[in-house]
């Protein structure tokens, strides 16, 4: 019985099923889609509007604890290197409400767009949050980031200016 056992456990996780993408995710390498950006700090914008300037791309929810965790480092970072890149925040709250309640608590410095019809998310990929992307300046994403992270720390840095190629 145990042979059995084992036998089907083993196949089991070779066959697996491999991991579901969301509807239309751009890879890593690909080119993102223009996009209307709801906006929940000011004003709606076109996603174009960030061309022309290395992005990143935090998908956050007021619900998720790691994302809330992680957002003061993200606001530090922007205020930070807000000449070499930008950084915003898209909310995947079904009620703008929620989302507005939590960033008045945060108090960060960068925008924050929702997306409460899954456009975004879909094309980003944030089947799970948090999900934080690096944009290069001409619109392709060259890092997805799952989970939450110390943005600030010396580490992150590193990352970001690698994949941002920037001069140190």
């Amino acid at each position: 019985m145990k042979i059995i056992l084992s036998l089907l456990l083993a196949w089991l996780a070779i066959t697996a099923p491999a991991h579901a993408r969301t509807p239309g995710e751009v890879d890593i390498g690909g080119l993102l889609r223009e996009a209307d950006l709801q906006g929940l700090t000011g004003r709606n914008k076109k996603l174009s509007a960030y061309r022309g300037k290395p992005l990143i791309i935090n998908v956050w929810a007021s619900w998720c604890g790691p994302c809330r965790d992680e957002m003061g480092s993200l606001d530090r970072l922007a205020r930070r290197y807000s000449k070499q890149f930008n950084v915003i925040g898209i909310s995947t709250d079904d009620y703008p409400e929620a989302a507005k309640a939590f960033l008045k608590k945060a108090a960060t410095s960068f925008p924050h767009y929702i997306d409460n019809k899954l456009l975004l998310e879909n094309m980003l990929g944030a089947d799970r949050i948090p999900l934080t992307l690096l944009i290069d300046a001409n619109g392709r994403v060259v890092g997805k980031y799952y989970g939450a992270k110390e943005w600030d720390s010396a580490q992150a840095i590193e990352v970001i200016g690698k994949r941002f190629r920037l001069q140190r």
